[in-house]
């Protein structure tokens, strides 16, 4: 039996490199005062097609929709907003805006699995409900900025930034768009055409190399932002010159989703190419509103794991614990390798257990195998005098040590402290 296409068994390396992309996000959303929130992996049908919609390539060939066995459809979470959106209609929190929440955990999309992209994936995101103020914008990024930096990503990288306007500057543009693509329809793919009449700024997202010119000289969004809109985007600007970090305006950074509004943004790196994002986000004032709630602005943005972690490579962050062993030398010490192992915990060491019926020598051989770092002998004789046997499988070299002493001695070693002489 083999996992499904598009799927991967985490383990290893890899697994370390999750949990530490997903530490370092957990420490930095709560020192911008970001709960966790944990939704469910599935929803309501509606909660992402009627959000969504049709034209959406997320909906229209991603989501993995199924009935349950009470008939009711529902559809496994393809992307982390509408479901905290739902959770805040569903729980009543309309009372205790502004929230700003965090969130970690898989995602499904049917899409063709390639380097980077999986039909179970994972996420990392942060969203920020109920606020109007171009200031949360400029913050959402910041943090984003903060965590791609802790995670030693940002080297050559930028935000790439954008504003949609509000819904008449919006209005404006579309109505342009549809015109200057009507006259171009002869040079516009199927995806487009479709896209010319469901959701035009969507073509903007084209990846067919007959349309780039065209999508090139397509007007551009900034010609129609109305007073208000200038306004919002050029505080947002002017507060990320204050931050200084470093980002670029981009005109063809665009949300084809209806509910998005004003900042739109992304933060890429030159060091992969054409794909560079690792980070995108934006302003959603619309979405609540859609799903029968009352009007909520709000901002966020979300991170794939799996693109940071392949990222990261052999870069900090992935430190693995000091690896002990306890190995049993008699039938005294195998009785008594359970207590002492739970006494080693204090030390945040990984602790194993080498014992059965092996020999010692074939227990040494096993340590080396499982690349333990220590090895502490454990026999009649160390439990009746309390000191105990530790080699060092690296050098060779041992030292005895009181049993009460060995936690200490782990620690120090484990933190990169000289170790105790035997005799201290």
């Amino acid at each position: 039996m083999q996992r499904p296409r598009g799927t991967q068994d985490l383990m290893g390396d890899q697994i370390l490199k999750f949990r530490h992309i997903e530490a370092t996000a957990y420490q930095l959303a709560q020192q911008f005062a970001f709960q966790e929130i944990a939704t469910p992996i599935f929803e309501q049908h509606d909660v992402f097609h009627r959000t969504l919609g049709d034209s959406s390539d997320m909906v229209a060939k991603e989501t993995y929709d199924f009935q349950d066995r009470g008939g009711e459809t529902l559809t496994l979470r393809p992307e982390g907003t509408a479901p905290i959106a739902r959770a805040f209609l569903s729980e009543g929190l309309q009372q205790n805006l502004p929230l700003k929440f965090y969130y970690y955990g898989p995602m499904f999309r049917y899409e063709r699995p390639q380097r980077g992209r999986f039909r179970q994936f994972h996420q990392i995101g942060v969203e920020h409900l109920g606020t109007p103020f171009p200031e949360s914008d400029a913050e959402v990024i910041l943090l984003a900025w903060e965590f791609l930096s802790a995670l030693g990503l940002t080297d050559k990288a930028r935000v790439e930034l954008n504003s949609l306007g509000d819904a008449e500057s919006r209005a404006n543009y579309r109505t342009a768009l549809v015109s200057y693509f009507e006259a171009h329809k002869s040079n516009l793919c199927a995806d487009s055409l479709v896209r010319l009449e469901k959701n035009p700024l969507r073509i903007l997202d084209s990846k067919d190399r007959g349309e780039q010119d065209l999508i090139r000289n397509a007007p551009k969004l900034a010609k129609f932002l109305n007073d208000d809109s200038r306004k919002f985007f050029d505080r947002v600007c002017e507060q990320l010159t204050k931050l200084n970090l470093p980002f670029q305006i981009s005109d063809r950074l665009v949300r084809g989703i209806d509910y998005y509004c004003h900042t739109v943004f992304e933060i890429t790196t030159a060091e992969l190419g054409a794909q560079g994002t690792l980070l995108g986000g934006g302003r959603y004032d619309g979405l609540i509103e859609l799903m029968g709630g009352p009007k909520t602005p709000s901002v966020g943005w979300a991170a794939g794991v799996e693109r940071l972690a392949d990222l990261l490579g052999d870069k900090a962050g992935t430190k693995k614990l000091l690896k002990v062993g306890i190995l049993t030398a008699d039938e005294i010490g195998e009785v008594g390798a359970l207590a002492l192992r739970s006494e080693l915990l204090q030390s945040g060491c990984e602790i194993n257990l080498l014992f059965g019926s092996m020999g010692v020598g074939k227990k040494f051989k096993k340590a080396d195998k499982l690349g333990l770092q220590w090895v502490i002998i454990l026999g009649e004789k160390e439990i009746q005098s309390q000191v105990l046997t530790l080699k060092n499988l690296s050098t060779g070299l041992q030292s005895e040590i009181p049993r009460a002493k060995v936690s200490q001695f782990l620690f120090k070693e484990k933190n990169g402290e000289p170790a105790p002489r035997a005799d201290s």
